[in-house]
């Protein structure tokens, strides 16, 4: 099933602390505060009510707003509804500004992800914020109503309260999900939840990425007994495995947000999703990224999209109509992709393409080259840079997906081979079994080289470089990038360099400041309570 929901909110990116409340609710213009066009009691009446208002907070990160794509706003004010989509912010931020992805187009502020020289005021950085935070406000607004007093209130009772502690439960894992954007993208954000009074004037505090990291933790765990088993929940929910999932990704980049290492917890975490049973990795790499791959047993948590009822710009319409070539010719046939046109935009620089020693045998390391140049002269003409082929709106059978537009192919936020390649990145580090680790990644590597042994390693091959050169192999264009960079010291200075890092061709050191994206200077003049992020 399709989640989805029509959306019955709106936030002006201007105001995006100030209305971070547990708000149902739509603003009709940037200068008022959200008022209420349907009452609680009317949506959250039944169990019905409680499913399709749990849709709508799954479809916050898929959809910009329920009147559909080409609506003059959507959801978040003050950007382009094309652009404001959930996942296409989130891998804009955390590609573009890496060596894996570089766009061809001169929209205000998006050549200032690659060049990393961002300001607070740039549109793109508010947009994701404020589609994070957005989030957020959904998942207060539906867990104020979903408290068991409540419930009992409403002779919500037996197997329909069951059900509406297991859906809570789920909230709270997308609340944590979106925090742990925040956390990773901003550091340092305003804070709220369903216990903030509602529609209140007081604007949030603002919360030490410490104490948020220790706010998620805690959340991951205590809605452990309420999620469902792993693998056993409807397709496009959360269970145990994406919340274990989740505190794996959280451990291993601990000690970037906290100052402490905790790669045994990653270990322990990413051990208990793999011995669930639950999950096991697509035999064909390239099928994990076409329209059916909601039938994958790899994918632990995705974003679902479809081409009739989730139409967005954003997601993976975004990523498989950008990175094709504009104009037709015998190198670009759209229709190879399932779509009826290209966007133009989205390439790699070389040190993606030089990952692959083989790009034969990978089968990851499939990439057009004709009619471009590997070499980026200009990152504003699509023709330079190699482009990957990943994400296609057809089937792994061939079949083109529903609409030529709108892509029917899900994003895959987290999976399997993610899962392995954690693990053996906590091993490595001293948090778990190395003979594993070594078991694990030539799992994924056996898988790459078309199910044969052809790029099994050794335990001699297998260092912390070759673990993030083979995440990149395995995860590239997957939202990652940055996040792994940072994590291994190479997203700012110069120690690694990429083309037009720092917006210079050869690349160039780049002030470690960067490894955070700094609050909105919108933000900062309506709420006190926020101190900017150091460097901006």
């Amino acid at each position: 099933m399709k989640l989805f929901h029509s959306s019955r909110h709106t936030l002006a990116l201007a105001l995006v602390s100030s209305v971070l409340v547990t708000a149902s609710s739509c603003t009709k213009d940037l200068d008022r505060v959200p008022t209420y066009d349907l009452s609680t009691e009317t949506i959250y009446k039944d169990l019905a009510g409680y499913q399709a208002a749990a849709a709508k907070v799954y479809s916050g990160f898929a959809v910009t707003g329920g009147q559909g794509p080409d609506a003059t706003t959507g959801d978040i004010q003050g950007i382009d509804q094309g652009t404001s989509d959930y996942i296409r912010q989130l891998w804009s931020a955390q590609e573009l500004t890496t060596d894996e992805a570089v766009i061809a187009w001169n929209d205000p502020g998006v050549q200032d992800f690659h060049n990393m020289n961002w300001t607070t005021s740039g549109v793109f950085v508010r947009g994701l914020y404020s589609r994070i935070l957005y989030e957020v406000t959904l998942c207060n607004g539906f867990l104020s109503e979903a408290t068991d007093a409540k419930l009992a209130d409403r002779n919500i009772t037996g197997n329909d309260a069951t059900t509406a502690r297991n859906l809570r439960a789920e909230v709270r894992f997308l609340r944590a999900l979106s925090y742990y954007h925040a956390l990773d993208l901003y550091g340092n954000p305003p804070f709220a939840t369903e216990n903030d009074e509602i529609g209140g004037t007081t604007p949030p505090k603002q919360i030490s990425r410490a104490d948020l990291f220790k706010y998620i933790e805690s959340e991951l765990i205590a809605i452990d007994a309420d999620l469902v088993a792993p693998g056993q929940n409807q397709y496009g929910r959360a269970d145990k495995a994406a919340a274990w999932t989740l505190l794996a990704k959280l451990y291993l980049n601990a000690q970037v947000y906290t100052g402490t290492a905790r790669y045994s917890e990653c270990a322990t975490y990413a051990k208990k999703v793999i011995d669930s049973g639950a999950y096991s990795l697509t035999t064909r790499y390239a099928n994990l990224f076409r329209t059916d791959n909601n039938t994958s047993r790899e994918i632990i948590f995705p974003v679902v999209y479809d081409g009739k009822r989730t139409q967005t710009y954003g997601g993976t319409t975004f990523i498989t109509h950008a990175a094709i070539a504009g104009t037709a010719d015998a190198n670009w046939n759209p229709a190879r992709y399932g779509v009826g046109g290209g966007w133009g935009g989205i390439r790699t620089t070389a040190n993606l393409y030089q990952q692959f020693a083989d790009t034969a045998a990978d089968s990851r390391g499939k990439f057009v080259t004709g009619g471009q140049t590997r070499d980026i002269v200009v990152q504003t003409d699509f023709k330079y840079g190699y482009v990957p082929i990943k994400f296609k709106n057809i089937s792994s059978t061939g079949v083109a997906g529903t609409d030529p537009t709108f892509v029917d192919t899900d994003f895959p936020m987290f999976r399997l081979a993610d899962v392995y390649l954690m693990y053996a990145e906590a091993a490595l580090r001293g948090g778990g079994d190395q003979g594993l680790a070594l078991t694990y990644v030539n799992r994924v590597r056996t898988r790459a080289f078309n199910n044969t042994s052809a790029g099994n390693i050794t335990a001699t091959n297998l260092t912390l470089d070759f673990l993030l050169n083979e995440r990149s192999r395995e995860l590239f264009w997957e939202a990652t990038r940055r996040t792994d960079l940072i994590r291994y010291g190479r997203f700012t200075g110069s120690t690694y360099l990429w083309p037009w890092k720092g917006g210079v061709a050869a690349g160039t050191s780049v002030p470690e400041f960067r490894n955070l994206f700094p609050i909105p200077s919108a933000d900062l003049s309506v709420n006190p309570n926020l101190v900017q992020n150091a460097g901006y």
